[in-house]
């Protein structure tokens, strides 16, 4: 009887190549995960910064309606002052010291409205940062897709480099913030 013989080696090659593949590609598929979990940071923290941002302004609006508000009171009683001197008489001195305060009232007032508008502005540029290392990563793991599907490890390579630069953003972002 004769003996069948059996491709084996080629039969290895094969599984060795796919062996092969398969390991690069769970390389592929742990980067990827590990670049979605740094993006889904990221997203969280520009988030933050662009809630924080929107408050601060919010803040500082409010802050500059309370210093018009103090703004017509002060006009108000120094109109008052103005008419009561034109008619020959003398103003209160309650009076003169309410425009005084008024007037000190607003310095402080536009002080924090002017604070709370820096404030925001720094919210604001955190977010722009920490939006732009979202999109890097964001482009990372569709390349690293492409790397799959195309079984390419140059694409790879490539995505690992947008991941590497959207961890500098990452990084600016959180010392900016």
């Amino acid at each position: 009887m004769e003996e069948i013989e059996v491709p084996l080696e080629q039969s290895q090659e094969h599984i060795h190549e796919h062996a092969h593949i398969g390991g690069w590609i769970g390389k592929v598929a742990l980067s990827t995960a590990m670049i979605a979990v740094i993006a889904a940071i990221a997203a969280l923290m520009a988030g933050h910064h662009s809630n924080e941002a929107l408050i601060s302004q919010i803040q500082s609006s409010d802050n500059w309606s309370h210093y018009q508000a103090k703004s017509i009171k002060s006009s108000i009683v120094m109109m008052k002052n103005d008419l009561i001197i034109e008619m020959g008489k003398t103003p209160k001195g309650a009076d003169l010291e309410k425009a005084a305060e008024y007037k000190k009232e607003q310095e402080e007032i536009s002080k924090e409205a002017k604070d709370k508008a820096h404030e925001s502005e720094h919210h604001l540029g955190a977010h722009v940062i920490l939006a732009k290392s979202v999109t890097l990563f964001q482009i990372a793991i569709a390349i690293s897709a492409i790397a799959v599907l195309t079984r390419k490890k140059r694409f790879w390579y490539v995505s690992l480099g947008f991941a590497g630069i959207g961890v500098v953003f990452f990084i600016q972002g959180l010392l900016f913030g």
